[in-house]
């Protein structure tokens, strides 16, 4: 199920695994294979990972699994699991005709994840691992500067997608859009790049799905951002292309932090002022402010897009009354 240890390396490298975090994983295969309890919840992992393929939006969830790790192998057990299942992840890839360079660009955040990690935590591990589900079922892609993932509406988007004169019912598929980071700046022209390279590649390799609109949820998406970033700016340019889905009341003033400095448990007072992204988020958080997940989406056709249908480009104003 797992590779050979003498070809482990070049495939760690194109999964983008850091080269510092090569040497470990390479050895630490070692103790998984000569470990048989380890084997059979390796086994397991992949199973579920794999279960229910048609499950879209509802990935599996194997952490009740992984705290049965053995303690030596807890930080990077995930690896393992992500290269067993690798085979079939790209067996799928390949039955719907995705072209190698979209697999290997959109694996490759494994290693991103490891990486974060590493910049966390200073050791070999993987960030986030419930969220590479996504990829190894096949349910994510790496198109461009942005991620999109295959998912279906749930009870309280499709109202206002209907108020704007889409056929969006619950269970109506749609794709849910990701900003990784490491990736380069945000820039309008990349993400025009993203959408188009999106509309093709779903049309082309999910034709049955048609999603009718691309979701976005993301502290990013904050109005409460252009108090302190220009008008031109990448972000600000990027929230324009969206029409609000809801507003949340709820803070989530972590979720900056961890993904603007790399830890969400760093002292507010301490946050760093070097760019305008830092200063805007610990100037408002230090002035008793607080940031919120923002919800957005903008009509998503994979066909010949009607000219009252495109999506918001930055230099439209979006509006909830839309």
């Amino acid at each position: 199920m797992l590779p050979n240890a003498d070809d482990l390396p070049e495939l760690l490298l194109d999964l983008a695994v850091p080269h510092e975090d090569v040497n470990e994983v390479v050895a630490g295969r070692r103790r998984l294979t000569d470990d048989p309890g380890a084997l059979r919840l390796l086994e397991e992992c992949v199973e579920e990972l794999f279960r229910h393929p048609e499950a879209t939006g509802h990935p599996a969830d194997l952490a009740e699994l992984f705290q049965a790790v053995p303690a030596e192998l807890n930080g990077i057990f995930a690896v393992y699991v992500f290269l067993a299942a690798l085979p079939r992840t790209l067996a799928r890839h390949r039955e719907r005709g995705i072209p190698p360079e979209i697999s290997r660009r959109t694996l490759a955040d494994l290693g991103r994840h490891m990486a974060v990690h590493r910049r966390r935590h200073g050791t070999t591990g993987v960030n986030a691992r419930r969220w590479l589900v996504r990829h190894f079922r096949g349910e994510l892609y790496q198109l461009g500067r942005l991620q999109f993932e295959r998912a279906r509406l749930g009870q309280r988007t499709p109202p206002v997608l209907a108020a704007a004169g889409l056929d969006a019912v619950p269970g109506t598929p749609c794709l849910n859009l990701h900003i990784p980071d490491f990736h380069g700046p945000l820039t309008p022209a990349a993400c025009d790049r993203s959408l188009d390279l999106a509309r093709e590649f779903f049309a082309r390799h999910f034709p049955e799905e048609r999603p009718v609109a691309a979701l976005c949820h993301s502290w990013l998406l904050d109005p409460q951002l252009k108090r302190y970033l220009p008008a031109d700016s990448n972000i600000v340019r990027f929230q324009e292309r969206f029409r609000t889905a809801r507003e949340d009341t709820e803070p989530s003033d972590t979720e900056p932090v961890q993904f603007v400095f790399g830890d969400p448990d760093l002292p507010v007072a301490e946050l760093p002022r070097r760019t305008s992204v830092e200063r805007a988020v610990g100037d408002h958080l230090r002035a008793g402010g607080h940031w919120y997940i923002g919800h957005g989406w903008f009509p998503f056709p994979t066909g010949p897009t009607p000219h009252d249908q495109r999506p918001l480009t930055p230099g439209q104003r979006s509006s909830s009354n839309e």
